[in-house]
């Protein structure tokens, strides 16, 4: 299995709004490529949170074929998608890992 991890760092004055968009549009657009078999948003505990609130959104699916798929054809959409409905008010850090 194939875990694709993006670590996010949202402003605290669109948080809400962003948790509320990953949840109701992002993750389910992500769900409807049939490239992944499961979701989940996390907020990170114990973290400095004067520049704005850490989360992690982790996507599972069954090989890197999948993965690799969804970078080529679906990725540089949904970054566009979050950049146009929020701008600069949040960075990201991705990475891709394997469960062993």
């Amino acid at each position: 299995m194939i875990i694709y991890n993006v670590t996010i760092k949202v402003e605290s004055d669109i948080a809400e709004e962003w948790v509320k968009w990953m949840k109701h549009e992002h993750m389910p657009d992500l769900e409807n490529t049939g490239l992944f078999t499961g979701f989940r948003l996390c907020r990170l505990l114990e973290q400095d949170e004067a520049e704005g609130i850490t989360y992690s959104a982790q996507y599972t699916c069954d090989n890197l074929d999948d993965y690799n798929t969804y970078i080529s054809k679906h990725a540089q959409t949904m970054r566009d998608k979050a950049f146009s409905r929020f701008g600069g008010k949040f960075i990201a850090f991705r990475s891709v890992m394997e469960v062993v």
